[in-house]
């Protein structure tokens, strides 16, 4: 692929010319072909995997080097973190969004020709409620919008490389796979009638995103091209309002474009430092743990460890304490426990348990009480609304989101919740925490028991 240079395009004519005073639509963006742009960016994420695959070190690199000066690769970036994304509204230290087709084509432009000497700026420090317990709060770093586009630049590149050697049990924030992906993967192990993994390490590592250790990451990078554009991501430090500026000394940033992939690239080989021993490539069963095996299933910062017994559980998570030791990290003992597949664990907002020899994963109680608590929430605000609104804004929520624990299709069919439809003039809902409301001119109503919009 070549080295493209970002050229405005030629105008086509005279409405061309004056296309955006007159329809308030950017001909720069107009003229741009996006499905070939997005095709160069796949097919070389797919040459970086295979070399990779292939162990050419040096074929990678010089793949990595050519993604990194790649127009294609700047254009589809800045789409994502400018278009796409749900915090595109939200600015970093300096105040800038893009939220217009000129605006967003003047950062590209941007973006691309500083990108050799780009210097990466602090983030701004929010904190957002924690999904599990609105009482405590989760820190957010918010990068500025030139460095969300460079991350998405760099993961671009060091993604594919890292892909081709990701354990086959992590899920979390990894293109192709979900949490959906991980409960499949208990379901399969714990099924059978006479399934040998009964007992589980349920456990969770405690601010694994602000914990990590910075050495052992760059370590783990190597020598990728961006290794020090990277290094000063890690150190930019945060700004937080009444506090002013602190440096960074460990951990990288929740909120970054590329923070979840730095989170994996510190975490692999946690499996294997747990005794983990899966069948090569090649063989019938590829992917599957060998017999004797405990079986750890990762998504980001959450796991569980399936093994034979708990004496077996316990040295689990002796060795993962140990391999997680450097790294800066640890469990936290409030979430981790050992339990046995009688009882029943929670992971990824599922239930998972066996009943008298039968195992039913289902969405778990503290998952099905968010639903509700957002459905009465939503409903409040629409009081009033029409019925278009309400399916606007309600349908989202029972559907779920791609790679997110959702009351869908998938669930059983008592907890499931059926979308909003006309029907003879009205809109009825059935919400899949057990409640119904009636949508009309009139209003907004529960139908299980009466109240308006507080059931």
């Amino acid at each position: 692929m070549k080295d493209e240079q970002p050229q405005a395009p030629e105008p086509k004519g005279k409405l061309d010319t004056d296309g955006e005073r007159t329809t308030g639509r950017d001909p720069l963006l107009e003229a741009i072909d996006w499905r070939l742009h997005e095709e160069n960016v796949r097919r070389l994420r797919q040459r970086i995997f295979k070399a990779a695959q292939d162990g050419s070190l040096a074929t990678v690199r010089d793949l990595q080097k050519l993604m990194l000066r790649s127009w294609s690769n700047t254009l589809v970036s800045v789409r994502q973190a400018t278009l796409l994304n749900a915090g595109r509204k939200t600015a970093g230290v300096d105040g800038e969004v893009a939220l217009t087709p000129r605006a967003r084509m003047e950062l590209a432009v941007r973006v691309h020709r500083e990108a050799p000497a780009w210097r990466p700026r602090p983030v701004k420090r929010v904190y957002i409620p924690k999904a599990g317990n609105r009482a405590k709060l989760r820190p957010l770093g918010i990068p500025v919008i030139a460095d969300r586009c460079h991350q998405g630049r760099v993961r671009n590149a060091l993604e594919p490389e890292w892909e081709s050697r990701f354990e086959p049990k992590s899920y979390g924030f990894r293109p192709g796979r979900g949490c959906h992906d991980a409960i499949a993967a208990i379901f399969q192990a714990c099924c059978p009638a006479k399934a040998k993994r009964v007992w589980a390490l349920d456990a969770d590592l405690a601010a694994a995103f602000d914990k990590i250790d910075h050495g052992r990451l760059l370590e783990a990078i190597g020598t990728f091209p961006a290794r020090d554009l990277i290094r000063e991501w890690l150190k930019a430090g945060v700004m937080e309002k009444g506090k002013g500026f602190a440096p960074a000394e460990e951990g990288t940033p929740q909120g970054g474009v590329i923070s979840p992939l730095l989170l994996n690239v510190a975490l692999h080989g946690l499996e294997t430092a747990a005794g983990a021993r899966y069948y090569p490539a090649g063989s019938n069963k590829a992917g599957c743990a060998e017999p004797g095996s405990p079986m750890v299933i990762r998504y980001a910062d959450d796991l569980v460890a399936l093994c034979h017994s708990q004496r077996q559980a316990e040295q689990v998570k002796a060795r993962i304490a140990e391999w997680l030791a450097p790294r800066g990290l640890t469990f936290n003992e409030e979430k981790t426990r050992i339990v046995h597949i009688d009882d029943g664990y929670d992971f990824l907002g599922f239930n998972v348990r066996r009943y008298n020899g039968k195992l039913l994963i289902k969405p778990s109680k503290a998952a099905i009480q968010r639903v509700r608590e957002r459905l009465r929430t939503e409903f409040r605000a629409l009081r009033g609304a029409n019925a278009a609104a309400v399916i606007a804004k309600i349908n989202p929520i029972t559907r779920g989101s791609p790679g997110v624990p959702s009351l869908s299709h998938d669930v059983a069919p008592e907890l499931r919740g059926e979308h909003l439809q006309h029907t003879s003039g009205r809109v009825v809902l059935v919400v899949a925490a057990g409640l119904t409301f009636v949508v009309s001119g009139r209003g907004v109503w529960c139908n299980t028991c009466g109240a308006t919009t507080r059931c």
